[in-house]
């Protein structure tokens, strides 16, 4: 089983490279223990998507103390890559999105394979469940999973984040994901502004998405064919437009070319979405090598 981990983006909000900033007082960073999990859920090969101009520091932090504990595959995410040169401009410094992401790994990614961002803690529970769904799914089937989370299990102190609503079936199959771009904790949950101008609340058992999906080669196609419809629309923004993968998977719900499962996890999310998040996932990974759920040095 692969282990896809989207590192392409520079995280603008919290001010660097946040995917290789030191975590731990062992130096670890979060994507450590995401491997690190993975490896644990039976996962045995690792496919790292960044900019190619990242190639070397990406390798020499991350990469090369996780050779030989499992395969280590790296892949590039080029602007000009599946889009004609006429359609990209020469002001653009934005990558196409995570639908674009996921599309450029299409030559490398030949079996059931799970995607998550670099800069995200997951927790394990979310890692065990994703192998299941995959050790039990058929390669060559278009049903797929998204890891649904608590919305309550997400949300930070230090401003407004983006989650997507997940909206699922009475058999837990996903129908249609909302992104709420701004959305801020409060009491009981959290609560963001409508087009209306209207506060709408939602409460902390709220399923959300947080990019954790799994997939096989199936994808490819409809990933494609939305992005080809993408990067050909007249009235996108040039500069900034984005095609993201929950946009495009509904997409290919809404149009019975696959179905998603949701697989809810009762595990706790954190990140650094601002800077401010720092001290508190410090904290947070402490506490869980302190009790043990980790060991004093992920990869001695």
């Amino acid at each position: 089983m692969t282990l896809f981990i989207l590192a392409g983006g520079m995280g603008s909000r919290y001010g660097g490279l946040k995917q290789i900033d030191s975590f731990t007082e062992n130096g670890e960073f979060i994507i450590d223990f995401s491997i690190y999990d993975a490896i644990k859920a039976g996962f045995d090969r690792v496919v790292f998507l960044i900019k190619r101009e990242n190639y070397d520091v990406f390798r020499d932090t991350v990469g090369k103390r996780i050779e030989g504990k499992v395969k280590v595959e790296y892949v590039f995410q080029d602007m000009d890559y599946a889009v004609p040169a006429d359609k990209i401009p020469a002001e653009r410094v934005k990558p196409w999105g995570t639908t674009h992401a996921l599309l450029c790994g299409r030559e490398v990614l030949n079996d059931g394979f799970c995607v998550i961002n670099a800069d995200d803690f997951y927790g394990r529970d979310a890692y065990m469940k994703a192998a299941e769904f995959i050790k039990n799914t058929d390669v060559n089937s278009n049903h797929f999973c998204m890891v649904g989370y608590k919305l309550g299990n997400t949300l930070t102190d230090n401003g407004s984040v983006a989650r997507g609503e997940c909206y699922g079936d009475e058999n837990n199959m996903l129908v249609k994901i909302n992104e709420r771009t701004k959305l801020f904790k409060e009491e009981g949950g959290a609560y963001y502004t409508d087009d209306n101008g209207e506060t709408v609340h939602l409460p902390n058992d709220t399923i959300v998405s947080m990019n954790f999906w799994c997939f096989n080669p199936n994808i490819f196609e409809g990933l494609a064919e939305d992005f080809d419809t993408f990067i050909n629309d007249p009235d996108r923004e040039p500069l900034k437009s984005e095609c993201l993968l929950p946009n495009t998977v509904g997409k290919m719900i809404n149009a019975g070319k696959c179905d998603c499962e949701i697989l809810k996890t009762s595990a706790k999310w954190f990140g650094v979405t601002y800077s401010e998040d720092k001290p508190d996932v410090i904290a947070k990974l402490k506490s869980l090598i302190e009790s043990g759920e980790y060991p004093n040095g992920l990869w001695k």
